[in-house]
């Protein structure tokens, strides 16, 4: 079985809410609180990055949450895709 359309669909996913966590974590310097574009990245990332948040200590004012994020989502793509690959 050929699993190539879900090994693509796996990495665009990934690369697009690694994006969309990017955004969320400039636009925070940039953005007020209440800004729409600002509220919609923050609900679809929050979610993920609160469990990091009570984990991770936060360094000074730096909140490496949002890396970690990303290195996570990474690694499971890699890992998904790496299965996927092995499987066809």
């Amino acid at each position: 079985m050929n699993f190539s359309l879900l090994i693509t669909f796996i990495e665009v996913v990934s690369q697009l809410f690694i994006w969309v966590v990017i955004a969320s974590s400039l636009f925070s310097f940039f953005l007020a609180p209440y800004h729409p574009v600002r509220e919609a990245l923050d609900r679809i990332v929050d979610p993920f990055l609160a469990p990091i948040r009570r984990v991770l200590p936060m360094a000074g004012t730096l909140d490496f949450s949002p890396l970690v994020l990303i290195l996570a989502v990474q690694f499971l793509a890699w890992i998904l895709t790496t299965i996927f690959i092995a499987i066809s």
